[in-house]
């Protein structure tokens, strides 16, 4: 399997994984960039998966879908384009010969899902988990809550904290250098942030993406996945000074208003 972010818009990636025969597409906010790689690879476009409504995530799935024939799945309780399969946490779909489970991951939006395989084949690397995870976590950040509650935020990143350490994290922008800045501010002495900021510079400055991180990386460098770190409570407590560090929760919630007004 060959998994490839597909730039669009300002900065979104449009994750498409193939066999070099079929593919699938994830949050394909518009569908003229996805149709110029179907096209010079020669790839048959079967799966179109959507994991929330927004529409730089959207935009793109009804030509898409118009052009190819793919077949659309997304969340059971949000509005997206039309006819679609709607999914929710629990379920499993057999998708490109992959068993993929889906996971409700609310917070950014009230109904955001994600999808996940365990076991992509192949060797090497090709064979680590696969998160399609939205806006829901990003590399050394999350989403905004647009929908949702911190308590549902915070489940949910803890939900994709528990998947398996090698798992690929990809998500559907790219804010890591921006989210890096926030998280040095919070935890300025983590030596394996430092270390991740440096080596995300670089990508960028060489015009390549950061994605996909993996969970290992996020679990040491995701001050929003380190709610229950001593120091990542006491840098919260900087922007909220009567926090309670002991409560991860609350904890989570400081940073998430604090990342919302950071410069």
């Amino acid at each position: 399997m060959n998994l490839l972010p597909i730039p669009a818009l300002a900065d979104n990636y449009i994750w498409l994984l193939h066999d070099g025969h079929e593919a699938l597409v994830v949050d394909p906010g518009v569908a003229e960039p996805v149709m110029q790689v179907l096209q010079a690879r020669g790839l048959a476009l079967r799966t179109i998966l959507v994991t929330h409504h927004h529409a730089d995530h959207v935009g793109g799935v009804a030509a898409l879908r118009e052009a190819t024939g793919a077949t659309v799945y997304g969340p059971a309780f949000e509005t997206i384009p039309e006819p679609a399969t709607r999914v929710d946490g629990g379920d499993t779909l057999h998708l490109l010969g992959l068993d993929w489970q889906v996971l409700a991951i609310p917070g950014h939006t009230s109904g955001h899902v994600a999808y996940y395989c365990a076991s992509p084949g192949g060797p090497g690397p090709g064979d680590a988990p696969i998160l399609f995870c939205g806006d829901t976590l990003f590399s050394a950040g999350c989403g905004r809550l647009f929908e949702g509650t911190p308590a549902q935020m915070f489940d949910s990143l803890q939900q994709l904290a528990s998947l398996p350490a090698d798992t690929r994290v990809c998500c559907a922008h790219e804010y890591t250098l921006s989210n890096l800045r926030f998280a040095l501010a919070v935890e300025p002495n983590n030596v394996q942030l430092l270390h991740h900021a440096a080596h995300c510079q670089n990508l960028r400055a060489q015009g390549q993406p950061t994605l996909p991180s993996s969970l290992a990386v996020e679990r040491e460098i995701n001050p929003f996945l380190r709610c229950n770190v001593v120091q990542v409570a006491q840098g919260a407590s900087q922007f909220a000074p009567h926090l309670d560090t002991q409560h991860p929760l609350s904890v989570f919630t400081a940073l998430r208003e604090w990342k919302n007004v950071f410069q």
